[in-house]
């Protein structure tokens, strides 16, 4: 473990950001932070896959490059695995180890960008699956008292896109390690719209967990650009949440409205149509800009900034806003 100094990060996140960091370490096991940590570090960050952030500025602090790796086996029944994986595995490797050796209940997230680590603070999902739906405890780094501590699906907290991590834990621990609960039985969920269509319409045959996993990273690939070819950090804004009275109003002057019913009071509106509505699907503005084929995805089409990137947001939000009083907001940190 050695601490570099003054460090460009553009190659550690997924946006393509020339910026710099004061301080740079990579840590591979838990006594690598124990050490880290013997000396006072009051101002870090903690960076995993760089697929969900925003640097708007050079870091004036300590990054600190989560690499912890290892996928295992940690309890078995006839019918399910628990299955323990570094918070530094890239969370897609885990996905198609879990694919190859048939055990199901994450297909569905087959090619979300970042690291194992990110999932739970995020609660990634896509295509009708969360990650609190497969979840079964996390193993983090207390800071404080420089001890490892277990958290369990209620410890979590987990929310739409949110977690006990992003709040109150919020820089008091690092996650080192996350199980899943995965199941022997291919128990395939294909009840998601566009992935249902998707099978329908490629004539699949009998739905397997590869044939789910092939097709969503048919589906993401269409439609999401590769960050390795154009800098973005996939799905910038969250899908809000609104009254299912806000929702009906909006749907009697806009009829083709997307919105999806997750409660009896409360409608989740498709984010994406929202800011297309508004003129910026494909739309560039110097070096940044809307995606052309998904308008929820932020590019750097060469060398933008992180400020040009978060005043595009700014202003798309604004326009969210003005037009339809809704209120979005950012699924990307931003630093």
């Amino acid at each position: 473990m050695h601490i570099q100094h003054n460090i460009s990060l553009k190659k550690y996140n997924t946006f393509g950001v020339d910026v710099s960091a004061k301080q740079f370490v990579a840590v591979s096991n838990k006594s690598e932070l124990e050490k880290l940590f013997d000396d006072s570090h009051s101002n870090f960050f903690i960076l995993g896959g760089g697929s969900n952030i925003l640097f708007r500025k050079d870091y004036d602090g300590l990054v600190i490059k989560n690499e912890i790796l290892g996928i295992e086996i940690v309890e078995e029944s006839d019918s399910a695995v628990i299955v323990k994986a570094g918070a530094g595995v890239v969370w897609h490797d885990l996905v198609l180890w879990a694919v190859e050796n048939n055990y199901s209940g994450i297909e569905n997230l087959s090619l979300i960008p970042g690291s194992v680590g990110a999932g739970p603070i995020q609660n990634i999902g896509a295509y009708g699956v969360e990650l609190k739906d497969v979840f079964h405890s996390l193993e983090a780094f207390d800071i404080e008292s420089k001890k490892i501590k277990s958290f369990n699906a209620g410890d979590c907290q987990f929310g739409y896109r949110n977690s006990i991590f992003k709040n109150e834990l919020k820089n008091k621990v690092i996650i080192t390690s996350v199980a899943l609960k995965l199941s022997k039985k291919s128990q395939v969920n294909i009840s998601y719209g566009s992935l249902k269509n998707y099978l329908e319409e490629n004539k699949t045959g009998e739905v397997s967990i590869k044939t789910v996993s092939d097709a969503v990273i048919a589906i993401r690939s269409s439609k999401l650009p590769d960050p390795k070819e154009l800098g973005n950090a996939g799905s910038f804004f969250k899908n809000p949440v609104i009254s299912s009275k806000q929702f009906n109003l909006l749907k009697e002057v806009h009829a083709n409205m997307v919105g999806y019913s997750v409660s009896e009071t409360e409608v989740k509106v498709a984010a994406g149509w929202l800011i297309e509505s508004c003129g910026w699907k494909g739309k560039r503005v110097g070096d940044t800009g809307s995606h052309a084929k998904q308008s929820l995805v932020l590019v750097n089409y060469d060398k933008a900034s992180g400020d040009e990137v978060f005043k595009l947001s700014e202003e798309i939000i604004k326009s969210v806003k003005e037009k339809f009083n809704i209120e979005l907001e950012r699924e990307v940190n931003i630093l």
